[in-house]
């Protein structure tokens, strides 16, 4: 049985209970707010694995809880956004969150995907072989979920770490988008490529013009690489 905690953040106190009940029929421990406020003391309080987040909220939106989340934690948040509203989106993307489920949704979507989250964390954090990827100045170990960067541990969030420890596993191999989305998000993610964009961009901020043996490229109408010079190994 599942036995981590999962905040569900909405001001809309039906949706809060009808994914509280299909969660704690999964085993799930929920935690349950209605405005951001109360969802950032909770989150201080109570430390929950993964959220489940709102924009439209009372005193503060979804936006500025992901925020305030952030500043302290790389658990996985998944915004809920309203249908058509590409901005909302991109920008929750940007602050760091992992994905985003349009609304109206399938709870049981939403749980599934929940659950290939935090399955996938938990069998990578408990696997005994260290999965670490090392070029110059750069380290990407998934055993701990951390980035070090020029020496400095970076605050990454899980879906970031994924896709930079995928494409650096693989160096100079050229991905499609469509590519991405299957071998990183997997069959949990029903989104769109934009995506890989917006993860793309928040890689390139903490890694560009920190070596010149390696970069994270955009290899025009086919998608992305990460390149590196002859002579650079990397380590696993």
């Amino acid at each position: 049985m599942a036995s981590e905690k999962v905040m569900v953040v909405d001001d809309d106190k039906n949706i809060c209970e009808l994914l509280r009940l299909y969660l704690e029929k999964e085993g799930y421990s929920v935690i349950l707010c209605n405005d951001g406020q109360e969802a950032v003391v909770k989150f201080n309080a109570l430390n929950p694995d993964f959220v489940l987040l709102d924009i439209m909220l009372p005193s503060l939106d979804g936006w500025q809880v992901c925020r305030e989340i952030r500043k302290k934690s790389n658990i996985p948040i998944i915004m809920l956004t309203a249908k058509g509203e590409t901005f909302d989106k991109v920008l929750g993307l940007e602050l760091g969150a992992d994905d985003y489920v349009v609304k109206p949704f399938d709870t049981k979507e939403v749980v599934a995907r929940i659950k290939a989250v935090l399955r996938r964390i938990s069998q990578t954090s408990q696997a005994e072989e260290i999965k670490e990827v090392s070029y110059d100045k750069l380290t990407v170990n998934m055993t701990r979920y951390e980035l070090k960067v020029d020496g400095r541990v970076i605050d990454t969030p899980p879906k970031e770490l994924e896709l930079l420890f995928h494409l650096a596993s693989n160096p100079n191999r050229v991905y499609t988008r469509d590519q991405l989305l299957d071998e990183v998000w997997g069959f949990e993610y029903y989104g769109d490529s934009r995506t890989i964009d917006v993860h793309v961009k928040r890689l390139r901020e903490k890694l560009e013009g920190v070596s010149e043996q390696w970069a994270l490229k955009t290899v025009w109408g086919v998608g992305y690489k990460f390149e590196v010079r002859d002579g650079a190994k990397s380590e696993s």
